[in-house]
């Protein structure tokens, strides 16, 4: 009997396996049903309605500066205009021109497919990772403190070869939930921009990016599975994986992002695991330092900015 097929069915008829992926679909599906119904189609009778919003806004501002200006001439001719806060020359209190108040400003929240679906493939890739992460855990981990790994290992006694096959099976049993959970997400919000946004300029160029965004978001939640799975086994329980990654977070993340702060150090964000894990998503994540304020010759104010790219993510996964 092939040791792989043996470990693909353990994998299959863990009961929770099965209710670690049902979890993490009905998390993905509620964010569809919420970017639903959160969102709107723009069309001629909504495009009016906000017209007659910003009119209305400008309007309202109108009257507020002739208000406010008739309060400043009344204060400058009892000489309290300095006291009161108001300029010396009330001429330059001047009410807004009509385009400065946009319609888009009052429209509502549209789900635009090319713009917006990109960002979407972050909490798929996340809630893929983390599924991975906990059923890894939890299928090694199980079998070390029950015993049943040194059962198998009297039938099959190199231990290496062992914990290889079952960590092949292990990411088998993802990529087969991960590749059918992506096309339904991608069509899910196919649906969500055709019936509540748009889907227009979508070109063969951004279907490649998305499908690329997708593909590294399945190579991120492999190796997190694959972390899970190496940290139960070395600890020989799954508490260890567990305790390890809330350790990580706790202590590496929010208190090493604390330390930082208080630090006064330069884009501290650099420090810290989810800017790899989203720049490796989305190619690339640039931080910026206000603090460090470089004037243009336009008398612009620009931060000093450093740029973590997909490649330097990739070096700190292969090392993980």
């Amino acid at each position: 009997m092939s040791l792989y097929r043996t470990e693909l069915r353990r994998l299959a008829k863990r009961r929770f396996t099965r209710w670690m992926s049902v979890l993490g679909l009905l998390v993905l599906a509620a964010v569809v049903v919420g970017v639903f119904f959160t969102n709107e189609k723009i069309d001629a009778a909504v495009l009016a309605k906000a017209e007659r919003a910003a009119e209305q806004q400008w309007q309202q501002d109108v009257r507020a500066n002739q208000q406010y200006r008739a309060a400043c001439e009344k204060a400058t001719a009892a000489g309290t205009s300095k006291s009161e806060g108001f300029p010396e020359d009330c001429s330059v209190i001047q009410p807004p021109p009509r385009e400065a108040i946009q319609a888009d400003w009052f429209l509502p929240s549209t789900f635009d497919f090319r713009k917006s679906f990109d960002a979407t493939l972050l909490p798929l890739a996340a809630i893929l990772a983390l599924v991975g992460f906990v059923v890894g855990a939890s299928f090694v981990g199980a079998e070390w403190n029950t015993g049943g790994m040194m059962n198998l290992l009297l039938w099959r006694p190199k231990r290496l070869t062992v914990l290889l096959t079952k960590l092949a099976a292990l990411l088998t049993g993802l990529v087969a939930l991960a590749v059918p959970t992506t096309a339904l997400w991608f069509g899910s919000f196919w649906l969500v921009a055709t019936f509540r946004g748009s889907t227009a300029k979508m070109t063969s160029g951004a279907w490649q990016s998305f499908a690329l965004t997708g593909l590294r978001g399945l190579v991120l939640a492999m190796v997190v599975t694959t972390i899970g799975f190496a940290l139960a086994s070395l600890g020989r329980h799954t508490a260890m994986a567990l305790g390890g990654v809330i350790a990580l977070m706790v202590v590496g993340q929010f208190g090493l992002g604390i330390l930082l702060a208080m630090a006064g150090v330069r884009f501290a964000e650099a420090w810290l695991l989810p800017t790899y894990a989203t720049a490796w998503l989305q190619k690339k994540v640039t931080l910026e330092d206000w603090n460090a304020c470089q004037a243009t010759y336009f008398g612009e104010c620009k931060p000093d900015t450093l740029e973590i790219t997909w490649q330097q993510s990739s070096v700190m996964m292969a090392v993980g």
